[in-house]
């Protein structure tokens, strides 16, 4: 038996309330790579025929691995192959060349996600560009920040979002990472001058990476806690570069490799020890992971696709089949995958039908890369359309349903999913996750009621696949006399806008067999219909009814908030919403009778738009050939004076199923979202105003009734700060990520044990002391507190 070095040893760790394996733990952890070993695989990699990159990328790379010496012999030519000890990969129009290495956590970056580019997000992806060396694709992309402080929360974002998804923390501190992250290099340029960084990112395996932190960062720390320790470790704290000194990417790269001395010592301390613990156990299974290194790409020939974009195109086409055709992303994250990989190839073919320029500017607002303020220099015309994110879709619709450029993103997302046909339902799925970026956070509550409603065709009536332009218009309603007249780009415009509006703010959904019958008000229509038939129904040439529905619809869509016909959210607490000097976000039904074209009631109340009234506008004659239930009866309308956010959703008749899915995370807030809430913030309240007992409420020395005050007030201050907070998150919670919970499911069940205790326990004390003061204490006891403390104990 040769001795050297030491075996890896097998732990037993207490995991939370489990016992865990740890399997595999080594003696010691690798060293980072020197000087010379990193100047070694930079000279390997420029001598590499079969690959390009700049010396920073391949820095990045030899400084991430604890193996460089063998990561340069891979990259050596060999007698039988000139382009060395390279994994080869053929992938749909080009060759990928990789390195299978190990790579330390501490210097792979996160990349953007196509799970998550469909869903809210508070902060933007960054813009990803592609790079080439002699005309030729290179191995590597741009991804392009505003500031460090962009990189910085993108970071934060996408590992928090992952772990709010799922982790695979316990998996890891058991065996460590065992399947290959897929990474390559990248630039990151910044749009403020900030200096340049080349590092590693992963494309693919983000949920292995953010487990891997959340094992470094130990059992009970939250998504956010995790977040923080690895943009920390990554990113230092600096979010300035200094004007003197090394550069930023020098300070960064110091920072991380301090970090690892600081770990490393810890890990030493810790296995001098008679029997190494947890601590030991966590880092030296997150301390570095598997990983395969993309780093040549080649183009196959005959490929339409610009040099630009064949190697970012490639490392989707590889992500994609695994996460379209196997382990596959939500459908929202598909479509958004394939609609705009089918746009960007179309842009590369060349077609002289289309300004290629102009492909572009739909493409970056497709993919949210050109705001929607600039939509009127994009599209420009007299008069030029208004800069909102209800003519963002409006534009977009007009440009990808012209009939021919229609017909080959068909045919390109059919080639990209693998289908054999595509109907116009099916591209209404592809549309709607891009049609809503800009009123995702804002309409979150009702995204999912949304998107149903474009997987039933959405806008995408049979006239509007026929090709037209849009009417840019301040008031839609002067677009109705031309559509009546026959003015087909007027009635189309009419029928995008007020379909979107509709749809996005739920008076338009997938309707099934159980809406019928079901009240009017809560939700119910008076016959079936796909959402494109209703579209189609409502902007014929002579049904002026369904116009103006449209047109008033269309009027009234707010891109920040949600109506209060949505889904009516009732105040738990009381309180009154915020007063808002804007006019309440209501839609009104239409009466052809009425001067301004709005119903009222007897007393003169508008009277609330619903679902029931868009289906009915959509084919009047249709509704007379059924006896109207008096279910459907419209109710004595109720004016609400001041917008309310949404978040329940509406009831089924008795007996019936839902005629929706619910919307996620329909909880009641008293608060409108952004609004102001009162009261103290928490943190003052538990701080400055002594919500914690002060030294008096615990010093022996001073009389227990004096020590009660101050421990009566903390209890006080304490629940009332906890109030505040929940006011807090419940107004932050439209604005927050749609993937990522508010408060995690877990956190809510172990408050909801603790404030049950808590509850519990007032009550006795309020049944004790009520008990020593009977001429207040009824002789049967109290029924409320009887009623209070049974569902304390339920």
């Amino acid at each position: 038996m040769t001795t050297g070095t030491p075996a890896a040893l097998s732990l037993d760790v207490e995991w939370g309330k489990d016992t865990i394996r740890v399997t595999n733990v080594p003696p010691q952890l690798p060293p980072d790579p020197t000087d010379t070993q990193i100047a070694a695989v930079v000279a390997a990699g420029r001598a590499n025929p079969s690959t390009w990159l700049p010396d920073p990328s391949w820095e990045a790379i030899a400084r991430a691995t604890p193996r460089p010496e063998a990561l340069a012999v891979q990259l050596r030519p060999t007698p039988d192959d000139p382009s060395g000890l390279l994994m080869v990969e053929n992938v749909e129009g080009a060759t990928l060349r990789s390195v299978p290495t190990r790579i330390l956590l501490s210097e792979i970056f996160p990349g953007p996600q196509p799970r998550t580019g469909m869903e809210v997000s508070e902060v933007p992806d960054p813009h990803v560009l592609g790079v080439t060396h002699e005309s030729r694709p290179a191995a590597l992309v741009e991804y392009r920040y505003e500031n460090l402080a962009h990189l910085r929360n993108h970071v934060w974002q996408t590992i928090h979002a992952t772990l709010s998804l799922n982790s695979y923390a316990t998996s890891i501190l058991t065996r460590s990472v065992t399947r290959n992250l897929i990474t390559h290099p990248v630039k990151i340029t910044f749009e403020d001058g900030t200096e340049p960084l080349h590092v590693l990112v992963v494309r693919d395996g983000i949920t292995r990476l953010a487990s891997a932190w959340a094992v470094q960062a130990g059992h009970g720390a939250d998504p956010a806690e995790v977040a923080g320790l690895a943009t920390d470790a990554l990113l230092g704290r600096a979010t300035v570069p200094t004007a003197a000194g090394p550069g930023l990417a020098q300070r960064l790269s110091a920072g991380r490799a301090q970090w690892r001395q600081e770990l490393r010592a810890e890990f030493d301390q810790e296995m001098k020890g008679a029997a190494p613990g947890l601590r030991a156990a966590q880092i030296a299974q997150s301390y570095v992971v598997p990983a395969q290194i993309a780093i040549g790409v080649e183009s196959h020939q005959g490929r339409v696709l610009s040099a630009e974009d064949v190697f970012d195109d490639a490392i989707r086409s590889v992500l994609a089949s695994v996460h379209v055709e196997f382990k596959q992303w939500d459908a929202a994250a598909q479509n958004v995958e394939v609609i705009t990989r089918a746009l960007k190839r179309i842009i590369q073919q060349g077609d002289p039908r289309w300004n290629t320029a102009e492909l572009q500017a739909v493409y970056g607002l497709a993919v949210g890369r050109i705001p929607v303020a600039d939509l009127p220099q994009v599209f420009g015309g007299d008069p030029a359309p208004p800069g909102t994110a209800l003519w963002r879709a409006v534009y977009l619709v007009s440009a990808l349903t012209q009939p021919d450029l229609l017909e080959l993103l068909k045919d390109q997302a059919k080639a990209i999913k693998g289908g054999k046909r595509m109907s116009m339902k099916g591209f209404g799925e592809l549309l709607g996750p891009i049609i809503d970026l800009p009123w995702r956070a804002q309409k979150k509550l009702v995204t999912k009621q949304a998107r149903n409603a474009w997987n039933n065709g959405g806008v995408l009536s049979n006239d509007v696949a026929r090709g037209w332009t849009p009417v840019p218009t301040d008031d839609f309603t002067t677009l109705i006399e031309p559509a009546m007249n026959g003015d087909y780009d007027a009635r189309r415009t009419l029928a995008v806008a007020g379909g979107v509006a509709l749809i996005a703010d739920k008076l338009l959904t997938r309707n099934v067999g159980s809406s019928l019958g079901v009240k009017r008000e809560k939700g119910g229509v008076p016959f079936r219909s796909d959402v494109n038939k209703v579209i189609e129904g409502l902007s014929r040439q002579t049904n002026e009814l369904g116009l103006w529905t449209l047109a008033l619809a269309a009027n009234t869509f707010r891109s920040d908030d949600l109506p209060q016909n949505s889904v009516p959210k009732l105040s738990l607490t009381g309180k009154e919403t915020a007063p808002s000097d804007e006019p309440p976000y209501v839609y009104f039904k239409v009466d052809l009778a009425a001067e301004d074209r709005i119903a009222r009631d007897a007393a003169g109340v508008p009277v609330p738009l619903y679902e029931w009234d868009v289906v009915a506008a959509s084919d009047p004659d249709r509704v007379t050939q059924f006896v109207v239930p008096s279910s459907a009866i419209p109710p004595a309308p109720v004016h609400v004076p001041s917008p309310a956010a949404v978040g329940g959703e509406p009831e089924p008749a008795e007996g019936e199923p839902a005629a929706e899915e619910p919307a996620e995370g329909g909880e009641a807030t008293g608060a409108a979202p952004g609004a102001p809430v009162p009261g103290p913030d928490p943190v003052t309240t538990l701080f400055h105003y002594g919500a914690v007992p002060g030294p008096r409420s615990h010093d022996p020395s001073v009389p227990p009734s004096q020590r009660a005050a101050g421990h009566r007030k903390a209890l006080h201050l304490g629940v009332q700060g906890a109030r505040d907070a929940l006011d807090h998150l419940h107004a932050l919670e439209p604005e927050v990520g749609g993937h990522t919970p508010i408060v995690p499911v877990e956190q809510l069940d172990e408050l909801h044990d603790l404030l049950v205790g808590i509850l519990t326990d007032v009550e006795n004390l309020r049944r004790r002391t009520a008990g020593g003061h009977t001429d207040s204490a009824p002789e049967d006891g109290d029924p409320e507190a009887e009623e209070a403390l049974e569902l304390a104990q339920d």
